[in-house]
């Protein structure tokens, strides 16, 4: 029984540890993609850091929800929101080092509350919000770093942040990107 739970425990921390370099390793413009635990983890160009309150006409972002990319001049306060944030908000968040996770319509409750628990451990540089044309997916992002999930993964999620909070080409001091701030 301790020799199953050693070698389940080795495969956890193997393929957390994957992900975890293979994220790190991803960088720049270079496209990367991995899949763990059904999550789908991609790099996209950087499109960029220009302020605007509109889109400039035929500006597009390269993902969805975006990663980098004309945002609005001020980011969004980081919380918990139980309604949509406009994406040029939490583009300019991503800028400053922060993950972004939104979460479609269909999901359920159970997994948005496991989402929930997990902010509440490690909320620094952190936002939750409801995007609901993901429908039944969960979308986590960093600047230029997008990872689709079915549902909650703790695992990836905690790589993912790891491999890129605080690290947007805007770097604040941690303590300067708290919740309610």
């Amino acid at each position: 029984m301790i020799f199953l739970g050693l070698i389940a425990a080795i495969v956890v921390i193997a393929l957390a540890a994957g992900l975890g370099i293979a994220l790190g390793g991803g960088g720049g413009a270079s496209d990367w993609a991995l899949s763990v635990g059904g999550c789908v983890a991609q790099t996209s160009p950087d499109l960029g850091r220009k302020h605007a309150t509109q889109l400039p006409k035929g500006f597009k972002y390269n993902s969805f929800p975006p990663t980098s990319g004309t945002h609005y001049p001020t980011p969004a306060i980081w919380n918990i929101y139980d309604e949509p944030v406009r994406q040029m908000l939490l583009v300019h968040n991503l800028e400053h080092g922060g993950i972004v996770v939104q979460y479609g319509d269909q999901v359920p409750a159970e997994t948005v509350d496991q989402i929930r628990t997990w902010y509440q451990s490690d909320p620094n540089a952190k936002i939750v919000a409801p995007l609901p044309a993901l429908k039944d997916k969960v979308a986590v992002t960093a600047w230029t770093h997008l990872m689709t999930c079915p549902g909650f993964n703790q695992e990836a999620f905690d790589a993912f942040t790891q491999a890129f909070r605080y690290n947007g080409p805007e770097r604040f001091p941690p303590n300067r990107l708290e919740p309610g701030t």
